[in-house]
């Protein structure tokens, strides 16, 4: 692993897989299956290197009251494993080294939380997986990502969600944040739906609330939360590739978020653009997300 000039929050940093030990690992995932014409999905490479510069001044108060959990900041025991090496150009070799690297996180038992790198990247963390407890995959995403292919291209960030139905391993995706236009098409909603799962507007979200949707995650569910950031409102996160408005609060993200608690299997964020964040707004709102997410969780049995 490539090493990083600081861990996430403060965490260690250890980029040989083969001395983990930890409850949680902090993995970058800068390079994803591109597409011929990658556009500004682009800049999401520089990501996993912002958030850990934004995190670091978040860390400083990792002891003081968190007024958002009603209580002292509380992470897990955590390390960060640096970035997975890639290359912009090489989609299968990002592939398989993003799906070795996580298979060497899941190995003692850590969970893997990724920072992206644009929204191909679940499709190797979530291959890593195979052979281990069924999983309920979260997606938060403006975006249904479920087509087969685009410019002859089956893993790229329009996929992701279509590929995870693939998965022996996947028993059902929640889609939470869908609105306006994107990728999909009549016959993905359809596929999807077909599958089984579950597709949520944003303001179904809003009619119905996030204790509603977290009911719907069995109690003794191994969730992976597939989070694009895209799938916030952006007057909350604007630095991301694919703008759309009407998308989740930040109150509503983090509550669902906090509520998946010790059903936590993994996570991967992704699509968020540095280029495009102005005073770290984006960056700072990601590393919270991130800390909502982990500091209620005691790691499931695998």
């Amino acid at each position: 692993m490539n090493q990083p000039e600081s861990g996430f929050m403060g965490a260690p940093v250890e980029t040989d897989l083969a001395l983990l030990d930890a409850d949680v690992a902090i993995l970058g995932v800068p390079f994803g299956w591109p597409y011929p014409r990658p556009g500004v999905t682009a800049g999401c490479t520089m990501a996993p290197t912002a958030v850990r510069r934004r995190a670091a001044r978040l860390a400083r108060f990792r002891d003081h009251w968190d007024f958002d959990t009603n209580g002292p900041m509380r992470l897990p025991r955590m390390v960060d494993c640096g970035d997975v090496p890639g290359d912009a150009t090489d989609g299968p070799g990002n592939s398989a080294r993003t799906t070795a690297a996580v298979a060497a996180i899941l190995e003692p038992g850590a969970v893997p939380v990724c920072i992206g790198g644009d929204d191909s990247i679940p499709i190797p963390i979530l291959r890593a997986y195979e052979g281990r407890r069924p999983l309920t995959v979260l997606q938060v995403d403006a975006h249904l990502d479920f087509r087969d292919e685009i410019d002859g291209v089956r893993d790229g960030y329009s996929s992701p969600m279509r590929r995870a139905s693939e998965m022996a391993h996947v028993e059902r995706i929640i889609h939470v944040g869908l609105r306006g236009v994107g990728s999909a098409r009549a016959p993905d909603v359809e596929d999807s739906r077909a599958a089984g799962n579950l597709l949520v507007t944003a303001r179904e979200l809003r009619e119905r609330g996030v204790p509603w949707l977290l009911s719907e995650v069995p109690a003794d569910a191994s969730v992976f939360v597939a989070f694009d950031c895209d799938g916030l409102d952006p007057s909350v996160f604007p630095a991301v590739s694919a703008v759309a408005p009407g998308g989740l609060s930040y109150t509503e993200a983090s509550d669902l978020l906090a509520g998946i608690g010790p059903r936590l299997a993994g996570a991967a964020f992704t699509e968020y653009v540095p280029a495009l964040d102005v005073n770290e707004i984006s960056a700072l709102v990601l590393s919270r997300l991130i800390t909502m997410l982990l500091g209620g969780t005691q790691p499931v049995a695998r």
